[in-house]
């Protein structure tokens, strides 16, 4: 009974968020994410080609740009440009807000999900107290970052693949710009902690960058593309790309977001890693996480996997959020 209950007010939750959403133009625009003429008119066979070269050079997440380290700590908040460019100015412009504890022992950078509204104030509460400074980075377009003439973030993920690369590019770049200003400021031990979309930048963060001890990533899974195919919060997307793409060219055009492809990166020495798995979840459907705790496992990788029987929203409810949240402060802390 309660399960239907849960189930329910899940759905409700996805649907409200969909009716906000609409299908788009498929699009390839492989200039947003490669060094290529904008005019170059290229197939997803060379969209392929490209993204298979970039990965095998490792130039698809590159270190953040030495020059141009401008920030500014002020009031809570730290502001600093993105060494990626995307033309929208807003969106250009990151701010993170700092809940400072009593040390500067450990800081964790936290990414929210797709289209929050609001950044995690009682997350960031909780985990202060205990010691853990709580950076809240604004993903692109999502908060400050967002764009005037959407309601929702829909240059984040979209069927227009060339720019769904480069926005998790500029994610996973200003991630790391920061982990570099935290560690200016004398912070000593840096995690990182993801839910949903928010949990495969960590992942990518965490496997890009060594300076990262330890990453929560919660509601997750490996394919990206695998995740927005078949879940109810990206029915529209999935609408926007039948019949222009396949799933097996989509894994390939978004490989480098697929945290299975990173799984090395992910278990080496010194990184520790804790998963957590809504096993009702349908936004990302919870077997999709298997092969990456698989692999992960395979690899040595010191991973942690808690599984709850929730929803991808319910996941915030009692009593689900309580053993999370332990699971949580004991990892961080451990």
């Amino acid at each position: 009974m309660y399960h239907s209950w849960l189930d329910r007010w899940d759905d409700k939750r996805a649907q409200r968020g969909n009716a906000l959403k609409c299908q788009t133009v498929f699009s390839l625009d492989a200039h947003l994410a490669f060094p290529i003429p904008e005019s170059e008119n290229i197939g997803i066979a060379d969209f392929i080609r490209l993204v298979e070269r970039a990965v095998a050079d490792d130039l698809f997440f590159e270190e953040p740009a030495k020059s141009n380290f401008n920030y500014t700590w002020k009031d809570g908040w730290i502001e600093y440009q993105s060494d990626i460019k995307t033309g929208v100015a807003e969106n250009d412009r990151i701010q993170a807000k700092v809940t400072d504890s009593i040390t500067k022992k450990r800081a964790l950078i936290v990414f929210h999900h797709w289209n929050a509204r609001s950044r995690y104030k009682q997350i960031a509460a909780f985990l202060s107290r205990r010691g853990i400074t709580v950076v809240q980075i604004a993903m692109p377009y999502h908060f400050e970052r967002s764009r005037s003439e959407s309601s929702y973030a829909d240059y984040m993920i979209s069927s227009n693949l060339g720019r769904t690369l480069q926005s998790v590019q500029q994610a996973v770049s200003d991630g790391r710009k920061l982990i570099r200003i935290l560690e200016r400021e004398g912070y000593e031990h840096i995690s990182v902690l993801g839910i949903s979309l928010g949990s495969w930048i960590a992942g990518l963060v965490a496997a890009t960058d060594r300076a990262v001890r330890k990453a929560g990533l919660f509601l997750t899974a490996g394919s990206l593309a695998d995740m927005v195919w078949t879940g109810d919060a990206t029915k529209h997307v999935r609408a926007s790309l039948e019949g222009q793409i396949d799933t097996t060219q989509l894994n390939r055009v978004w490989s480098p977001l697929n945290l299975e492809n990173y799984t090395e990166q992910l278990a080496r020495p010194g990184l520790e890693l804790l998963i957590v798995v809504a096993t009702r979840d349908t936004v990302v459907l919870p077997h999709l996480a298997e092969p990456l705790i698989t692999k992960l496992n395979q690899a040595g990788a010191r991973v942690d996997t808690l599984q709850l029987n929730c929803g991808h929203y319910s996941f915030s409810l009692p009593p689900y959020i309580l053993p999370a949240g332990l699971r949580t402060i004991r990892f961080l802390t451990g």
